[in-house]
């Protein structure tokens, strides 16, 4: 149960609904749209052990489940209604080992947030677009807006005033926080005249946080009246290649990629990020013949960084934006015509010897209370076992 979710709309539902759900879940539903929209989120029905909801209850935040505002926590009564205040939000069911009933129905849609000053976290800056026609309302020139780095100067169209800011120049500060990795910057919009002000200046502040599976996107205006606070979500630019040998010097570029049983494959994971500080390790590679399914019938190579199948061996790499590994093929591949293969890369600050990146293998429950560290999924495949006449992948 749980997972990301990144359609419009959508529904969201408990194991089983409306049967009773089972005992003992625990199930975390990521909702992220588009750049610029908020979640809104409507329950149609809840059925579950009421009381003090210690046992069973449903909660939703603001974001991502370990880093953001509680909206709401309940078990029964009426039907909420919970508005994100960015693109992403989290939707948490519990149960215990007692009592089961029907469980619950939701509703989510994304609805454009209404603003007119925008922020995207791309891979290599922050995309901040202001409305000159917001500007000159609130009595302001878009000639006078700037960064404290005069060097980085932003694009004026006849709609817009447009910065790319770079997470590693242009006065940009990096921070490490709590579970968070930090890029911020000010965007200065200056009132007209030297001598006599009737108007205040405006501290635009903008961020990236790079948060586990997300970048959260931040931007609020300080010492002035106008309302400007976005949080925008996104995703970390993350590849994951089949190489021919252990010297990872040719990719394999064919699709589906023929193999033999017990063959040797090759993985680099690549990480596409301009911030040097980072380093990339592989948390958890599954196996499955379904590639939107990898819950039915799994095979781990390895999970929380704990190696399961005892081919499975990593690699030194030149750079810390890499992640090399193998393993053989294995015998699932007999059973099945395809098998994909779905790895969840861990990002952690490089030189954080408190990071997993540094630990290594380790229990959920301790991972779960870790330092700043990102998640990211990616699905690679088909494989499939080569016959006679069938291409190669190697040499």
């Amino acid at each position: 149960c749980g997972g990301s979710v990144s359609d419009s709309s959508g529904v969201l539902q408990s194991p089983r609904y409306p049967g009773s759900y089972p005992n003992d879940a625990d199930c975390v539903w990521e909702i992220q749209v588009e750049n610029n929209f908020r979640v809104t989120l409507t329950f149609r029905d809840i059925e579950m052990q009421s009381g003090t909801c210690q046992h069973d209850y449903i909660e939703v935040y603001d974001g991502p489940l370990h880093s953001s505002p509680l909206l709401g926590r309940f078990c029964s009564g009426s039907f909420p209604t919970y508005v994100s205040s960015s693109n992403m939000m989290s939707v948490r069911f519990h149960s215990d080992s007692s009592y089961s009933f029907r469980g619950f129905q939701a509703h989510y849609s994304s609805i454009p947030a209404g603003r007119n000053t925008t922020i995207q976290c791309l891979p290599d800056y922050m995309h901040v677009v202001i409305s000159r026609d917001y500007l000159q309302s609130q009595g302001y020139s878009a000639q006078r807006v700037t960064l404290d780095d005069n060097r980085c100067r932003p694009t004026v169209t006849s709609q817009e005033v447009v910065f790319n800011i770079p997470y590693n120049s242009c006065g940009t500060v990096q921070e490490e926080n709590n579970d968070t990795i930090d890029y911020s910057n000010t965007i200065r919009v200056a009132s007209s005249g030297y001598i006599i002000k009737r108007k205040k200046n405006i501290n635009l502040h903008v961020s990236c946080k790079m948060l586990r599976k997300s970048w959260q996107q931040v931007m609020y205006a300080a010492e002035d009246t106008v309302d400007v606070n976005e949080h925008q979500f996104g995703r970390y630019n993350m590849n994951l290649t089949f190489y021919n040998s252990p010297a990872f010097l040719r990719q394999v570029r064919s699709s589906p990629y023929y193999i033999d049983l017990n063959q040797n494959l090759y993985l680099q994971a690549c990480l596409h990020n301009s911030d040097p500080n980072l380093k990339v390790v592989v948390d958890t590679c599954v196996a499955s013949p379904d590639p939107h399914d990898f819950n039915t019938l799994p095979y781990y190579l390895v999970r929380n960084g704990c190696p399961r199948d005892s081919s499975y061996a990593t690699y030194y790499s030149p750079s810390s934006h890499f992640a090399r590994f193998k393993f053989n093929a294995f015998e699932f591949m007999s059973r099945h015509p395809s098998v994909y293969l779905k790895c969840q890369m861990l990002v952690c600050r490089l030189g954080d010897y408190s990071s997993h990146c540094y630990q290594g293998c380790s229990s959920r429950a301790k991972r779960d209370t870790s330092s700043a560290e990102e998640k990211v999924d990616v699905v690679v495949g088909p494989l499939r076992l080569r016959e006679d006449g069938a291409p190669s992948g190697s040499t």
